[in-house]
């Protein structure tokens, strides 16, 4: 069958395929589009792999939500550039994804990408597919769900997707009516990256060592031994005051703490509401870079 221009139009549109590769599998089946699809599929399965290595540091974060705020769930997915995180079809990706996640019995990422995405096959399938027709390494990092009873979930995203926070508040008010105050914190908590949420929620073993330091600091000052004991104490309050979100000062109010905040919002509708609940992804966060060489980079990919 003699392979037409609509032909090559149809399935470039159905798969995102380059217009070459599909005029060639396009002969290769004879015109036939169904077969041309699983052909590309099984190309661009080989080119994923080779894009395996690459260092995907880039990307997306995306949160979704049941109607009633009582289930979220957060997920990023990573690019090896900004470029392709802006790109319509990634983001559509990612946003399914989360949706996928809020609704999946867990966050195990591997039996996560054996779920099936759409009718377009498993999550790990459409991946590659898109890693082959995007032209980067794409990576689905972290997944995140919660659906905590007595709990009232809300979300920020910041930076069109660079930080996604979830902020879960123990109340009997209905998402609605904290999904100001809710929005707040998750900024406050976006803006100021704190370690707790409060003093309770502090890992023993973190207190023991920043207390510590704070010790060896000031007989380091040649402080007194007989005083040191008293102004760690002091010095380690001032220090939580940073890292837990309650005692931070309000960004958008100085003159408030964070719970000072909550307090009055709770007293503002009638209804207790305690942050119990806090969750930050930074796109990239804690993956190692790899630096090249602009020039190099260049010859390589003109030697290739």
């Amino acid at each position: 069958m003699a392979v037409t221009a609509l032909m090559v139009k149809e399935l470039r549109e159905r798969t995102g395929a380059g217009m070459m590769d599909c005029k060639n599998v396009l002969e290769e089946t004879d015109g036939d589009i169904e077969r041309g699809i699983e052909l590309l599929r099984e190309k661009g399965l080989a080119k994923a792999a080779k894009k395996a290595g690459r260092v995907a540091s880039e990307g997306l974060v995306r949160i979704s939500f049941s109607p009633d705020g009582k289930k979220t769930a957060m997920a990023e997915v990573n690019s090896e550039t900004d470029f392709v995180a802006k790109n319509v079809d990634f983001i559509g990706f990612v946003e399914h994804v989360a949706a996928m996640t809020l609704e999946a019995e867990n966050e195990n990422i591997e039996n996560f990408m054996t779920l099936k995405f759409k009718n377009e096959g498993t999550v790990q399938e459409v991946l590659s597919h898109k890693i082959s027709t995007i032209g980067e390494n794409l990576h689905v990092r972290r997944l995140y769900k919660a659906n905590t009873p007595g709990c009232v979930y809300v979300g920020y995203i910041h930076g069109n997707g660079k930080i996604g926070v979830i902020i879960g508040l123990k109340t009997e008010a209905s998402v609605e009516e904290v999904t100001i105050v809710g929005k707040d914190v998750a900024m406050q908590v976006a803006s100021m990256n704190p370690k707790f949420i409060d003093e309770t929620s502090i890992d023993p073993e973190y207190l023991e060592s920043e207390k510590k330091i704070l010790v060896q600091q000031a007989l380091n000052e040649g402080k007194p031994a007989n005083i040191v004991e008293k102004m760690v104490a002091g010095r380690l309050k001032k220090e939580l005051k940073e890292t837990c979100l309650v005692e931070q000062k309000f960004v958008k109010n100085s003159d408030m703490s964070v719970e000072e905040y909550v307090e009055s919002v709770a007293k503002e509708i009638g209804k207790p509401i305690q942050v119990v609940e806090m969750v930050r992804f930074e796109v990239g966060e804690g993956i190692e870079k790899k630096e090249e060489n602009f020039a190099e980079e260049v010859a390589k990919q003109m030697n290739a």
